[in-house]
């Protein structure tokens, strides 16, 4: 990459992320749920608390930010002794391990790759945990702020491969680059191309899938892909509205006055 660009990535990376907001208390509760609905390959989407976070929804036209893959139990520890579930690509310190908790009280989402075998998640597993130490790609901060600038003569559909996101190295990454690089070493589709061919009989047509090039992937894919479900923790758990207790609200002022005459 230039050097004046990764120069200009890295100070753009140092304001953004000074001053990083703290999450709020979260939810134990929630957050057990939260740990036992997710499996290994499942994708979690993160709203963000960063200032970039408001940029990046606002650009992509989502609500998600950011994206982590859960990795199970890998064996490693946080200082606070948490165990470190999931690989996600940091801007200012690259692919790591975090835990859990690290995002209990934002928003998630969790997206499942429908019908992806245990071999298949262990191929994602691997691949991004063969990653980690990645640094973060800088080059996807000078095109982010690219896609501030009006392209009127360019359509709509013309302007996510004209400023695809990445540099390409192989040794650098971002969160939905290398989220998108693993199911793609397992051949599961996100949101590939499609080419329908003519099969032998003229009212019939096959669909021909074509990989999506990664740099091209952004976290709200996963959210929108068809061939991943949104599993909510809250439903897994066995949800049941009879046992839900609701606060008894006070009744208006004009039905106590005619209650008392």
């Amino acid at each position: 990459m230039n050097r004046g660009l990764e120069w200009l990535g890295k100070a753009v990376v140092g304001f953004i992320t000074r001053g990083r907001a703290e999450p709020r208390a979260c939810d134990e509760k929630a957050l057990a749920r939260l740990r036992a609905a997710l499996r290994p390959g499942d994708v979690l989407l993160v709203e963000g608390g960063m200032k970039v976070s408001s940029a990046i929804k606002y650009l992509t036209q989502s609500t998600w930010s950011h994206a982590a893959l859960y990795v199970g139990e890998t064996g490693e520890f946080s200082d606070e002794g948490e165990p470190l579930v999931l690989a996600e690509v940091e801007m200012d310190v690259g692919c790591v391990l975090s835990p859990l908790s690290k995002y209990g009280a934002f928003g998630t989402r969790i997206c499942r790759p429908q019908a992806l075998d245990d071999e298949g998640r262990a191929v994602v597993v691997e691949h991004v945990l063969g990653r980690l130490g990645t640094q973060y790609d800088l080059k996807n901060i000078i095109d982010l702020m690219r896609w501030l600038i009006p392209l009127p003569w360019a359509p709509k559909s013309w302007r996510r491969r004209m400023i695809a996101l990445g540099s390409g190295d192989p040794t650098r990454a971002i969160c939905s680059t290398l989220i998108a690089q693993a199911f793609e070493a397992a051949r599961y589709p996100v949101l590939p191309t499609i080419e329908y061919a003519r099969a032998m009989e003229e009212a019939d047509f096959e669909e021909i899938l074509h990989i999506r090039h990664h740099s091209l992937y952004m976290p709200r894919d996963f959210d929108i892909s068809p061939y991943f479900a949104v599993v909510k923790p809250t439903l897994e758990a066995g949800f049941d509205y009879r046992a839900l207790t609701w606060a008894r609200e006070a009744a208006p002022a004009g039905h106590r006055m005619a209650a008392a005459e």
